[in-house]
């Protein structure tokens, strides 16, 4: 293992900061298209089933996709998550997104502003987002070791409708340039919180939110948490590959998916519980509390993974690395035409398992199958009452 001190670190001013962004932006890109794209499309959302009912279906013509976040109201229930930024690749991907965004209606959130903060030049590839989408929903970017000065200064550059404040310890540690002092971070979410001068959504980056976490986070007045899990983009990966030294690939699967946090998330009869769960009940101990209105990503690859995250309680789904695989590979309309699909895949979706809005997807029945059924065993999640909530 490494020795690195934080003195020898790598540096980090603009021009490495840059070269970290593109190389980002290539890692993750070749986790859906290379060598490392079946591992990366495998994930715990596939021990996820829906319980068919051949004769409970609704006119999906008529279902309603609004998602419904506090004042926010979307009228998809999925978004493009937080992904890139402040190069010139990175610009234009991001100009791409945007103009998807304006297309299709959807919310975007970029990737985070550190980088913009610190560099007028890198500061364009945010700028950019408003520009192509001048009335859309947007997601300014910073991580929680940033101060509530910075999150007002990245939510006024691209003039956003909410602030996502990322939480990423693993990929800290793993990143050569990263910081391993996370003692003042929850402090930091409060003060950020109180001082952005928006809604904010606390993300994790891809290795999740546990039902302690959030209750934390609720704690310091987060109303709203992205549960960020395992299964998509691998940001452990990523750094790990920037490395000359130290090889992290045994922390390879650390970290829990999005149907874990869901599912842990609502588990004891608090926050929404009621709703996912069909009444009070379920597991008892120290991370018992109150949770925030839930978002998911982390793997999410097509419509039905939405629609499952949404049977567990998600108030609406972000995507990522599948959207960025579409816009690589064909451009922003085939981009647009994906979503367009998604859309009317999902409403389809809904009325073919009889949820006539997303709120309903929370009384249809679920089967929880292999790992993620071990997971809530070992968390005393009682799987068993999602299979019979509809009964």
């Amino acid at each position: 293992m490494s020795t690195t001190t934080p003195e020898q670190r790598p540096a980090d001013g603009p021009e490495p900061r840059r070269t970290r962004k593109d190389d980002h932006l290539r890692l993750a890109a070749e986790q859906w298209t290379g060598a490392g794209a079946s591992a990366a499309r495998r994930n715990e959302f596939d021990d996820l089933e829906f319980v068919h009912d051949a004769l409970g279906g609704v006119d999906s013509d008529e279902v309603d996709l609004t998602a419904s976040l506090g004042e926010w109201r979307w009228s998809s229930p999925f978004f493009i998550n937080g992904m890139t930024g402040g190069t010139k690749q990175t610009t234009e991907i991001n100009a791409q997104l945007a103009r998807v965004a304006r297309e299709t209606g959807v919310p975007m959130a970029c990737g985070s502003m550190s980088i913009a903060l610190e560099d007028a030049e890198a500061a364009k590839g945010f700028a950019v987002l408003r520009e192509e989408n001048p009335d859309g929903f947007l997601f300014a970017n910073v991580g929680a070791g940033r101060s509530a000065d910075d999150a007002a200064r990245a939510v006024e550059l691209i003039a956003a409708d909410g602030l996502q404040l990322h939480v990423n310890a693993v990929q800290e540690t793993v990143m050569p340039e990263g910081s391993r002092d996370f003692s003042s971070w929850l402090r930091d979410v409060e003060d950020i919180v109180a001082h952005a001068g928006v809604p904010v959504v606390v993300k994790e980056v891809g290795f999740g939110l546990t039902r302690r976490a959030l209750s934390r986070l609720a704690d310091v007045g987060v109303q709203i948490a992205d549960v960020g899990g395992r299964g998509g983009t691998d940001f452990l990966a990523i750094e790990n590959a920037r490395r000359q030294a130290g090889d992290y690939s045994f922390l390879t699967g650390y970290g829990q998916s999005a149907p874990a946090c869901l599912l842990e998330a609502h588990a004891d009869g608090h926050g929404s519980a009621a709703e996912i769960f069909g009444g009070p009940g379920g597991a008892d101990g120290p991370d018992r509390g109150f949770v925030p209105t839930l978002l998911a990503s982390g793997g999410v690859r097509n419509p039905l993974d939405v629609a499952k995250a949404l049977a567990l309680g998600a108030s609406a789904v972000g995507v990522a690395g599948t959207f960025l695989d579409v816009v690589q590979r064909g451009g922003e309309e085939a981009l647009s035409a994906v979503i367009l699909d998604w859309q009317t895949k999902l409403r389809e979706l809904l009325g073919l398992i009889g949820a006539g809005d997303v709120e309903a997807m929370r009384r249809t029945d679920v089967l929880v199958r292999g790992r993620l059924r071990e997971y809530c065993e070992l968390r005393g999640v009682d799987a068993a009452r999602l299979a019979r909530r509809a009964l």
